[in-house]
């Protein structure tokens, strides 16, 4: 070992005790394949089907909602910057 590397920490991997992904995603195939040869009738458009994609395919939104953070909202941030605009200003004139 080097006096610079800084060894990698130990990679984390939790298993799901009462949820098998492989058995789930082979249902979802099967279905959609009875669905494609007409076995099945055609599923009905939901909206909870498609609500939260965006967020699954980009990685700092995913993280975000994991952690779940609040985005600081614009409004908030500009009463902070009035407030502090003010205190700076009634100190310098002596108003406090």
């Amino acid at each position: 070992m080097g006096m610079f590397t800084m060894r990698k920490p130990r990679g984390f991997h939790h298993p799901y005790i009462y949820v098998d992904e492989r058995k789930e995603r082979l249902a979802k195939m099967t279905e959609d394949a009875k669905r494609e040869l007409g076995m099945l009738p055609p599923k009905e458009f939901k909206p909870e089907d498609i609500r939260g994609t965006f967020i699954e395919g980009t990685t700092h939104l995913k993280r975000r909602k994991e952690s779940g953070r609040k985005p600081m909202h614009l409004g908030m941030l500009l009463v902070f910057i009035a407030a502090l605009c003010w205190l700076w200003y009634a100190i310098a004139n002596g108003i406090i």
